[in-house]
């Protein structure tokens, strides 16, 4: 899996919160975790790239089976980066769009409605967490994202099946617009 951050790696990894990070190099961990009784090995490149075009090249965002895209809830100037950021990554690999620092309300610049709206548009999920804090909602975040992987890979090589054997069998996917997430709720 290929992610972008740090307190979220730090916290998912070691349980611990640590404020203060050097972001000056990328870091790559391996660690071994129960998802759904079952024994998964996450495979993790944390980056923390300061423009665009630092951004990891092709050649990782073909490794990598998942990604996030993290901003501070408390940086209107970070949410807008991982919405360009979005436009220079791969659109099949799953993705998820967290909104870190979730606790800092009374510093809050990005709305939670933002954030699902975005995460709409980008047709991914999202989460609102607080790595300072919410140990247990920093795993689930992973583990939810390690299930949207598997899911594309059961897909992905049920798909390479049905063109192998020309079977008929497709999955259909109802994707809604960003119109949509504008209409009025009943």
């Amino acid at each position: 899996l290929f992610f972008l951050f740090s307190a979220l790696t730090v916290r998912f990894l070691t349980k611990r919160y640590i404020g203060e990070y050097d972001h000056q190099q990328d870091s790559k961990y391996k660690h071994e975790a129960l998802l759904d009784g079952e024994p998964i090995l996450f495979e993790i490149l944390d980056t923390c790239p300061k423009s665009i075009e630092e951004l990891p090249g092709n050649e990782i965002a073909q490794w990598a089976d998942g990604l996030f895209l993290v901003y501070s809830i408390t940086d209107r100037e970070s949410f807008n980066y991982v919405r360009r950021a979005k436009q220079s990554l791969q659109p099949e690999i799953p993705l998820t769009l967290v909104g870190n620092k979730a606790d800092m309300v009374h510093l809050r610049q990005v709305s939670p409605e933002e954030g699902e709206i975005l995460a709409k548009d980008f047709e991914c999920s999202f989460a609102e967490v607080a790595a300072a804090e919410q140990v247990n909602q920093v795993g689930e975040v992973f583990h939810e994202l390690c299930r949207e992987v598997l899911t594309h890979r059961r897909r992905a090589k049920h798909s390479l099946l049905d063109r192998m054997l020309g079977s008929k069998t497709a999955y259909r996917v109802y994707s809604r617009g960003k119109s949509d997430s504008a209409l009025p709720k009943d």
